[in-house]
C-alpha cells in the first residue's frame, strides 16, 4: 500500500489494455479499459474522482491493482467485455446476457445461409462472430460485406419473396438470387465461406488493397470514392481488432507465457475459452538457477496443473522440437483423463495470444520488481519512524512480541512472534506452556517466558538467535513492570545485548516504556502504529491458537477417561481415527460408529457424554 492507503499504482504500464481491481479478499470488483492503463487509474485515486458518485466507496476498497497489456484499444474493450462477464464485478454495470453485446451471425443451419447482425441468444446450428465493439461497428462492417460478397439479403430460412420475382440487390450485383436459381449451391457456399474467412480475421490482403486504392483516388482527386474507402478501410480494421481478443473458432485453451530476468522470473497463463480470452492468473517465481525463459514455462506446467483444469490444448514457448513436448502431454494427459495437446504455435492467433501472455509476463515481473523495491523503502521507512517514535538505539529489524492465552488459568500459554523486516517470520515463531506460575498470573506469566528466551539466547541456542531489536509485550504498565526486572536480572546490556523493552496497551494503543511514566502516543492511522498492531493482533492469534489445541486435548483426554469401556488401546484408536482433538470434539455419532473396533454402544455413551 501506497503512503495514502491506496495501492502503489505508479508502475502501471502506459500502454492499451485493462484494469482490474480487487479487494482485499482478491475478488474482482471492477473491471475497465484504457487507451493508457496508468494514465486512465490515476484518475480513480484524484480528489474528485472520475466524476461518478461510487467511486470513492470503490477506492476505499481496492486492495490491489492488476492489468493485462493489450495491442490496441478495440482489443482492450473486447476483453474487458470478456472479464466483466466471467467475474461479474460489483462496481460494473454488469449484464444479465449477453444481449448488450453486438455479433454477426452467419446462418449456417439454413440451407442458403443468411448474414446480419444480431443481439439474440445464441443458436448452437449457426456461426456467431463478436462481440464487436459497437452497434455501429457492425453495421458498417456488415455494409462492407454486402458490398463485398452477394449474399442474401431476404429474410427468413427460405430465399426469395413470395412473387417469385429477384428482389433490387440482384439487379444492383449485391446478391446472387439463389431464390431463382442463379447460383448453384456449391457456388452460394463459396461465397459464404468467403464471408466466414472474412470475419474469421483474413482481412489483411482487403486492407492492403483498400489502401492502396484510397491512396490512389486521392492522387486522383476522387475524394468521394477515397472517403468511401477510407470507411470501408475503417470497419475492415474493427474486424481485425476484434481478432486481437478473439481467435478465429470456438477452441478453448491455455497460453502460459514466462519472462525471466536474473534470479526471478513471471509466468502468465492466459484461459482461453470458447474462442476468447477470458481469465488470466500471474505467478511470480524463484528462479535461483537463472533458468531461460522457455524452460521456466516447461517447469511451471506440471505445477501449475497439479491443482488447475487441464484443457485439451497448452500452448507453450520451446525452442525444443515438437517430439521434446511428448512427455509432457503424456503427463497432462494422464491428469485430465483424456488427450491435451501441448506445442508451440508457430503462426496465426495461437501464437498471436502465446506472444501476448509473454509480453504481460515481462510487464508483470517489471511491475513486482518496482512493487517490492517500492515495499521495501516504505518498510525502511516505517521501521525508521518507529525507531524515532520509540527512542530505540538501532532500526527495529527483529521485533519480538509476546502475549499471555489461558482460561481461568488452566492451559495457559504464550506465544512468541517474529517480524523480520516488518513481515512475520512464521519460521522463527516459538510458543511456551507455562511452568512456574499457577492461576492466572498474567504478570507473572509474562516474566516466566521472557526469562526463558533470554536464558535460551545465553545459551547460544540456535532456535533463539538472533537477539531482538526490540521486545514487544501484549498488555500495559502490568506486564512492563514484571519483565523489566527480568532483563536487568539476565545481564541485557551487560552480558547480554541491550534490548529494548515496550509495551502496548490494547485499550488506548498506547506505548509504554521502562521508567518511564507517560506513555508515548504514535499517531492512530500513521504505517508505524498499523506495524505495531499487526505485530501485537499476530502474538494474540498465535497465543490463542496453542492454549485452544492445548485445552481440546485436555477436554478429549478428560471425556474418554471418564467413559466406561474406553481403556488405552480404545482411546489410542479414537484419536488416531480423528487425527486433532478438534475432530473428535465436533465428531458426529455417524463420525464416531465409524471408528474401527469401537462398538456402537461405546460411540453412542461418548457422543452423549460429548455433547450434553
Amino acid at each position: 500500500m501506497s503512503t495514502n492507503g491506496y495501492p502503489d499504482r505508479s508502475h502501471l504500464p502506459t500502454s492499451p489494455g485493462v484494469y482490474i481491481f480487487k479487494d482485499a479478499g482478491d475478488k474482482v470488483i471492477y473491471v475497465g479499459k484504457a487507451k493508457n492503463i496508468r494514465g486512465r487509474v490515476a484518475n480513480y485515486f484524484t480528489k474528485s474522482g472520475d466524476g461518478r458518485p461510487k467511486i470513492a466507496e470503490l477506492r476505499e476498497r481496492v486492495s490491489q491493482i492488476d492489468f493485462i497489456a493489450t495491442r490496441t484499444e478495440t482489443e482492450a474493450l473486447v476483453l474487458e467485455a470478456n472479464l466483466i462477464k466471467r467475474h461479474r464485478p460489483r462496481f460494473n454495470a454488469s449484464l444479465k446476457d449477453d444481449k448488450s453485446y453486438p455479433y454477426i451471425v452467419v446462418t449456417t443451419g439454413d440451407e442458403y445461409p443468411r448474414v446480419f447482425a444480431t443481439r439474440s441468444a445464441h443458436d448452437p446450428r449457426h456461426r456467431y462472430f463478436g462481440p464487436f465493439p459497437s452497434a455501429g461497428s457492425v453495421h458498417t462492417t456488415l455494409e462492407v460485406l454486402n458490398k463485398t460478397f452477394p449474399f442474401r439479403k431476404c429474410r427468413g430460412p427460405e430465399p426469395g419473396r413470395r412473387s417469385g420475382v429477384p428482389c433490387l440487390n440482384y439487379h444492383i450485383g449485391r446478391s446472387v438470387a439463389p431464390c431463382v436459381g442463379a447460383v448453384t449451391k456449391e457456388g452460394y457456399e463459396a461465397i459464404i465461406a468467403d464471408v466466414i474467412a472474412f470475419l474469421e480475421g483474413r482481412v489483411d490482403p482487403l486492407i492492403r488493397n483498400r489502401e492502396s486504392a484510397m491512396r490512389n483516388a486521392a492522387r486522383e482527386m476522387d475524394f468521394e470514392r477515397a472517403a468511401k474507402l477510407r470507411d470501408e478501410l475503417s470497419a475492415l480494421s474493427h474486424v481485425r481488432d476484434r481478432q486481437q481478443a478473439t481467435i478465429a473458432s470456438e477452441e478453448s485453451f491455455d497460453a502460459v507465457g514466462a519472462f525471466a530476468e536474473g534470479e526471478t522470473a513471471c509466468v502468465q497463463v492466459f484461459a482461453v475459452r470458447d474462442g476468447q480470452i477470458t481469465g488470466r492468473d500471474s505467478f511470480l517465481l524463484d528462479n535461483y538457477g537463472e533458468a531461460t525463459a522457455e524452460s521456466v514455462a516447461l517447469q511451471f506446467v506440471p505445477q501449475y496443473y497439479a491443482t488447475a483444469s487441464v484443457p485439451r490444448e497448452v500452448l507453450v514457448q520451446s525452442g525444443e522440437p515438437e517430439e521434446a513436448l511428448t512427455p509432457l502431454a503424456q503427463h497432462l494427459s494422464e491428469v485430465r483423463g483424456m488427450r491435451v495437446e501441448v506445442r508451440r504455435p508457430q503462426r496465426g492467433d495461437k501464437r498471436r495470444i502465446l506472444e501476448t501472455a509473454v509480453r504481460n509476463a515481462e510487464l508483470g515481473l517489471e511491475h513486482e520488481k518496482a512493487l517490492e523495491e517500492a515495499k521495501r523503502n516504505r518498510v525502511a521507512s516505517t521501521l525508521d519512524a518507529l525507531r524515532e517514535e520509540l527512542a530505540l538505539p538501532k532500526l527495529p529489524v527483529r521485533i519480538e512480541c509476546y502475549d499471555i492465552s489461558n482460561t481461568m488459568g488452566t492451559n495457559s500459554v504464550a506465544s512468541m512472534v517474529v517480524f523480520q523486516g516488518g513481515r512475520p517470520a512464521k519460521s522463527e515463531y516459538r510458543r511456551f506452556k507455562i511452568k512456574t506460575v499457577e492461576g492466572a498470573d498474567d504478570f507473572a506469566s509474562m516474566a516466566e517466558v521472557i526469562r526463558r528466551r533470554l536464558e535460551r539466547l545465553q545459551a547460544d541456542d540456535e532456535k533463539f538467535t538472533p537477539a531482538p531489536d526490540l521486545i514487544l509485550l501484549d498488555g500495559g504498565k502490568g506486564q512492563l513492570s514484571a519483565v523489566a526486572p527480568v532483563l536487568a536480572e539476565m545481564g541485557v546490556g551487560e552480558d547480554l545485548p541491550d534490548i529494548p523493552l515496550r509495551s502496548l496497551a490494547k485499550r488506548d494503543e498506547e506505548v509504554f516504556e521502562p521508567g518511564r511514566p507517560e506513555p508515548v502516543v504514535l499517531v492512530r492511522n500513521s504505517p508505524e502504529m498499523h506495524l505495531l498492531q499487526r505485530v501485537r493482533d499476530e502474538a494474540h492469534r498465535f497465543a490463542n491458537a496453542y492454549h485452544r489445541k492445548l485445552r481440546g486435548q485436555a477436554m478429549t483426554v478428560s471425556v474418554l477417561d471418564e467413559l466406561p469401556g474406553v481403556g488405552p488401546a480404545r482411546k489410542k484408536k479414537i484419536l488416531a481415527h480423528f487425527g486433532t482433538p478438534e475432530a473428535f470434539l465436533n465428531a458426529s455419532l455417524t463420525d464416531l460408529e465409524a471408528v474401527p473396533g469401537l462398538p456402537g454402544r461405546v460411540a453412542r455413551e461418548i457422543h452423549a457424554r460429548v455433547h450434553r
